[in-house]
């Protein structure tokens, strides 16, 4: 069974000075907490295709980060060229088409390129550029961009964002819907017929905030052929009522998935998206997991909470799978 995680954010570690190529267990901890997530870990772990994210940070009060369109390029393009880099030297195989998606483990970790918060895609035009550098998934926002609404910060997808849209779709690049704003979100499904996922997101019935999705939400992503990829950030695992009592479990990780597959009626739209490197910690994720190597753990814990065989390898790779074979340029 090979396992698929829809979010993490290698490059942006990287660069910041993170060894990610290293196991978990001899990269020093930072600000970010004790690390949890090595390119060694991922393959003992038997995960095989991952989503590879470009994650250009805006500054505010609290965070250094871009303040341009043109310093959110400049972000964008060096964790870009990081990844070149290590495609050149044989330690990712970039996914740039549908028949590139693996079906089990290889030697090398097949990555697809995933951009979380658009700012670094200065206008329409530059689309293609990026296209032609293998990026394959984009999210309009994280917090609010130039193009949409994000989480905490309420609000429509901008003029910009709707210019920017059409050529997304124009180059086959999926939407990724996880940061979202409540009414960028539907107006996105509105405006774009393009292929749609949530790459690390958990539900709102269980952890009431608008980073995570609504039940309304959660069904119309599988009404259009969607995946949803699971969190686990134990902020937007456990209840709030809960939080700072106890750790995150693999049961909270399983409420989560079971929550989405009744909504929706089967288990062919939820998967994994862990975002266990995105500014958290070993600390922050459920307590069975020391790092990557530890996801198999996850399968058995589904399994022991009812779901069938089939439906266990569906959340651990094969939706995501058979998701990216159609939603992938040809």
């Amino acid at each position: 069974m090979m396992i698929v995680d829809a979010h993490l954010d290698l490059s942006y570690n990287a660069v910041r000075g993170r060894a990610v190529l290293q196991p978990a267990e001899q990269q020093l901890p930072d600000g970010q907490g004790i690390p949890s997530v090595g390119l060694p870990n991922l393959k003992a772990g038997g995960v095989g295709l991952i989503c590879a994210t470009i994650f250009c940070e805006p500054a505010d009060e609290k965070h250094e980060g871009y303040r341009t369109p043109d310093e959110a390029r400049a972000a964008g393009l060096r964790q870009m060229q990081w990844y070149h880099e290590q495609e050149k030297r044989g330690h990712f195989a970039f996914v740039r088409r549908a028949a590139d998606v693996p079906t089990e483990p290889g030697n090398v970790l097949a990555a697809i390129l995933l951009l979380e918060g658009a700012d670094a895609i200065r206008a329409p035009d530059e689309v293609a550029e990026w296209f032609d550098a293998g990026l394959r998934i984009v999210g309009l926002a994280w917090r609010g961009t130039r193009y949409a609404g994000g989480t905490g910060v309420p609000g429509p997808i901008t003029p910009a964002g709707r210019e920017l849209v059409p050529a997304l779709d124009r180059h086959g690049i999926i939407h990724d819907l996880s940061h979202l704003a409540e009414e960028s979100f539907w107006q996105l499904l509105d405006q774009s017929g393009g292929p749609v996922m949530a790459s690390h997101s958990d539900c709102r019935a269980i952890v009431p905030t608008d980073r995570q999705l609504s039940d309304e939400m959660i069904r119309a992503i599988a009404r259009r052929g969607g995946v949803i990829g699971i969190n686990f950030f134990d902020k937007f695992l456990i209840p709030p009522a809960q939080r700072g009592t106890r750790r995150a479990t693999l049961q909270d990780v399983t409420a989560h998935l079971r929550h989405m597959c009744d909504l929706i009626g089967d288990a062919r739209h939820v998967g994994l998206g862990t975002d266990m490197d995105g500014g958290l910690g070993r600390e922050e994720i459920p307590v069975e997991i020391r790092t990557s190597a530890d996801l198999p753990r996850v399968a058995e814990a589904i399994s022991k909470a009812g779901f069938s065989d089939a439906e266990v390898a569906s959340v651990m790779g094969e939706n995501w799978v058979a998701y990216f074979r159609l939603a992938l340029p040809s």
